[in-house]
């Protein structure tokens, strides 16, 4: 019943700061500001690529306050995907024991995992004018101690079809997961992994916050230029270790720190480059 990822929310004391910061990083664009009285919220939605970034402060005492109060610093507060039947996923969701507002033309949906609130907005699916250095938006990973009950959850939520999911594992970062593809031909889904090295930094960071989200992924055919502006303005990144490092060579993906994005890590890969830990490591396209 999902269609596209296509947006995250991040919970911030200071939306003008981040939106100059991903203004300057990635070249978004601030399309609206509204207010969201589900979260008591106010928002400030910016377009990078065909996704849009809500950033969201708190309007007073309600959930966005809260959950600040509690992480105690800018975090990713919610994954964002859209549907082509928004009634129909709703009345799904509810069914599925998820707490659930609707204002605008969007569905707030809420879930508890692991005791930790889990949020997601559901938008229509619309054609937008793509703005700055992202091509588009296509996971949200979340963080479970228990990813088999976590996919089963998400999944009676949304309705998802397991035929199209994919396993994934890294010895290199340390975690086990599932990817929830929406379609088998598309790379949208959520990423629910468990930490399996608590030394490592994904399993230090579940230590810390619980059940909750970590990063998003994005397409991009910029990365080497995105790359080396971070380099020159000091921004915290990652390259891939396992990648050759060759002179002259592009990066193939890239992960910004939150530090870099004032709340959120980001991983930016290459177009089709994540189809190789996807399922179908023969749709990815030779660079260039």
């Amino acid at each position: 019943m999902l269609t596209t990822i296509d947006r995250v929310q991040i919970a911030t004391r200071d939306a003008k700061s981040v939106a100059e910061t991903w203004r300057r990083r990635l070249g978004a664009e601030e399309i609206s500001s509204d207010l969201i009285k589900a979260l008591r919220a106010r928002r400030t939605t910016l377009r990078v690529g065909t996704g849009e970034v809500e950033l969201l402060e708190p309007d007073g005492t309600g959930i966005v306050e809260h959950e600040l109060v509690r992480r105690g610093r800018s975090h990713v507060f919610g994954a964002g995907a859209t549907s082509l039947d928004m009634s129909g996923l709703a009345s799904n969701a509810i069914n599925a024991g998820a707490q659930h507002i609707t204002e605008g033309d969007q569905d707030f949906i809420r879930i508890e995992i692991e005791g930790s609130p889990v949020h997601f907005v559901i938008s229509p699916l619309r054609d937008v004018k793509p703005a700055g250095k992202l091509d588009f938006f296509y996971e949200v990973t979340l963080l479970a101690a228990d990813q088999a009950a976590a996919v089963n959850q998400i999944s009676r939520v949304f309705g998802l079809n397991k035929e199209s999911f994919v396993t994934i594992t890294s010895e290199l970062f340390g975690y086990t997961g599932v990817l929830t593809l929406f379609s088998p031909d598309r790379l949208d889904r959520f990423e629910v992994i468990t930490p399996t090295d608590a030394s490592k930094t994904m399993g230090r960071y579940y230590e810390r916050e619980r059940a909750s989200f970590y990063m998003a992924y994005a397409e991009s055919h910029e990365v080497g230029s995105i790359e080396r502006a971070a380099r020159a303005d000091g921004a915290g990144l990652t390259l891939d270790s396992r990648e050759e490092q060759q002179e002259g060579r592009e990066p193939e993906q890239i992960w910004l720190h939150p530090s870099a994005l004032d709340g959120m890590m980001l991983g930016i890969s290459r177009p089709t480059l994540a189809w190789k830990w996807s399922g179908h490591p023969e749709r990815v396209l030779a660079p260039g």
